[in-house]
């Protein structure tokens, strides 16, 4: 299959590349690994669930059905269950490989021009002891769970961890008959305030969330955090506690909340995958990108939480202006953006900045996590294990990783990475892949059937 622009993501940031490019001339495949297209942030349930009112499960939905019919009524072709694992450059421009299904295992290739990556992002995880039982899910999993399956992990929850995801979670489990028990956030009021002037236009989003909080009765506990997590075959409760000014935690301050269900997340990190496997430039762990949205591989662009966690409003500016820009590129014209979609991302930008410096979490979190907690689940490495290498002398991610085995299991570090990079003292590092998710061999071999062979 051939096409001028491969768009890699239907999330906000996607949707509304693919239509800008598409609208000034350009043959557009949209692709995406869901059966569906929306990314997370628009994640709808399944047609056989019967939902009567989906919208009363997200945010913005007005804008979703501009998106969505207006995809529909456009030329873009939409490629869905199409799970992408690596982007090759080739004389004539792009080869897109994807594997098909839920079972991937059948491989898909799309020949573009040129390549637009808007892959989102996927969620910071904290361990802290307890955290592995059954009960305990990411802020973004429970909300998953609700959106796309209509379904609630359990009765009596709390909501905790850090960051602005974590109000949409408590509001929609209250909306939905859960219990929200406490929600739990480690950051200080003080800290929002003191970025006022960037976050003037979020306050009536939040003032929202502060309404149904009230609603439906739910207690908020600022500068608190999780420091253990109760259970033998699953959650039964989880140990919450203060926080002091440095962000460690108030001895005695200790408190019990019985729970069956712990949501909990600590922001969002940057996909940058299949931008590291082409060779962009990273601003830190972000792709960087020009004010077209332009990284520094011609031909390449990105857009949305790819270059920068910044919410869906941001995604959607950026991935207009990507589009835009995209198609006057392959035209060989000067690219002409709306104005209203520059001068949104210049504020949301600075609102992203805001929020991103008042969540961060808690400066001492390593020093809550025991020997004996698990860090990288998939290889089952434990603190201790990973304070063992550094004693011997590793003093990054990659040391840890070649000593203890943290970081080489199925998630490749996504899961674990923050945390090793937390216990060694030194700041997260992308990890370079050749592939963005794992590939059967069969599907490896069937690319060059002949190569080395004699």
């Amino acid at each position: 299959m051939r096409t001028d622009l491969a768009v890699i993501g239907a999330g906000p940031a996607g949707l509304a590349a693919a239509l800008a490019a598409s609208a000034r001339g350009a043959r557009v495949t949209l692709v995406d690994a869901a059966d569906r297209t929306g990314g997370q942030f628009y994640r709808q349930p399944a047609t056989g669930l019967g939902a009567g009112r989906p919208e009363a499960l997200h945010h913005r939905w007005r804008t979703w059905e501009r998106l969505r019919d207006g995809l529909a009524a456009s030329a873009v072709r939409v490629l869905t269950e199409h799970h992408v694992w690596c982007v090759e450059r080739t004389p004539e421009g792009f080869t897109v490989h994807a594997l098909l299904g839920p079972a991937q295992e059948e491989p898909a290739e799309v020949r573009a021009r040129a390549v637009l990556l808007a892959t989102g992002g996927y969620e910071r995880v904290l361990p802290f002891p307890g955290w592995t039982l059954p009960g305990v899910v990411t802020a973004g999993g429970a909300q998953a769970m609700l959106k796309g399956g209509l379904v609630v992990p359990g009765r009596r929850a709390v909501v905790a961890g850090t960051g602005p995801l974590l109000l949409p979670v408590a509001t929609g489990l209250a909306a939905a008959g859960v219990e929200v028990a406490a929600l739990v956030e480690s950051a200080a009021p003080g800290r929002l305030a003191r970025h006022a002037p960037a976050l003037a236009g979020k306050l009536p989003e939040g003032a929202g969330y502060a309404a149904r909080l009230l609603r439906h009765r739910v207690p908020v506990r600022t500068r608190h955090t999780v420091v253990d997590a109760h259970g033998d075959d699953r959650l039964t409760g989880v140990t919450v506690a203060a926080l002091d000014a440095d962000g460690r935690v108030r001895p005695g301050t200790e408190r019990h909340l019985p729970c069956d269900t712990l949501a909990i997340g600590h922001g969002m990190l940057p996909h940058t995958d299949l931008a590291e496997s082409l060779g962009c430039r990273l601003d830190g762990l972000a792709v960087a990108v020009d004010t077209e949205q332009r990284t520094d591989v011609p031909g390449v662009w990105a857009a949305g939480e790819a270059t920068g966690v910044g919410g869906a409003a941001l995604a959607l500016a950026e991935g207009h202006i990507a589009g835009c820009s995209a198609a006057a590129r392959l035209h060989g014209t000067a690219p002409a953006p709306a104005p209203a979609a520059l001068k949104a991302r210049t504020a949301l930008e600075r609102s992203a900045a805001a929020l991103d410096s008042a969540y961060a979490p808690p400066a001492h979190w390593p020093e809550q996590i025991t020997d004996d907690t698990v860090v990288c689940r998939c290889e089952e490495v434990t603190a201790g294990a990973v304070r063992e290498a550094l004693d011997l002398g590793a003093g990054d991610e990659r040391t840890v990783k070649l000593l203890t085995r943290a970081g080489m299991g199925w998630c490749q570090g996504r899961m674990c990475g923050t945390a090793v990079a937390g216990l060694a003292g030194c700041a997260p590092s992308p990890a370079r892949r050749p592939f963005a998710r794992p590939v059967p061999l069969g599907v490896l071999a069937r690319q060059h059937p002949q190569e080395g062979l004699s």
